[in-house]
């Protein structure tokens, strides 16, 4: 479990606690909201958290829709975990590290197999 000690400005003091799957939760989040990927089919979603002194260190692995430019991706993916875990918590994250597993192309459009189809090209080729 992580946690983080904070001073309100107003003289409170107290200690707040996360544990680690909210912050997993967040980063899902913010990766579900990053068009052009998809996350890793795994039982961690291909999300490794490491908690220091410096920060969170975050390890990121995803795959890649077809057309979209990995390292703009990958950029994205950077900003936007930093921008929600630091907006939604106290940490800071110290590093994100992607990793593109694979690129997905979309599915081929199927050829429409019909006996009329196959009817005109026999006639096409008697013609001839």
């Amino acid at each position: 479990m992580a946690s983080i000690k904070f001073n309100n400005s107003n003289g409170q003091k107290g200690r707040v606690t996360y544990n680690a799957d909210i912050v997993s939760g967040i980063v899902v989040l913010s990766l579900q909201e990053t068009e052009g990927i998809e996350l890793v089919p795994s039982k961690s979603k291909g999300i490794k958290l490491c908690f220091e002194k410096e920060g969170v260190f975050v390890d990121i692995s995803v795959i890649a829709h077809y057309g979209y430019s990995v390292p703009e991706l990958a950029y994205r993916i950077q900003q936007s975990i930093k921008q929600m875990v630091e907006s939604m918590t106290k940490y800071k994250i110290a590093k994100v590290d992607v990793h593109v597993q694979s690129v997905v192309f979309p599915a081929a459009a199927p050829v429409p197999n019909t006996e009329e189809g196959t009817e005109s090209a026999d006639e096409e080729g008697k013609n001839n």
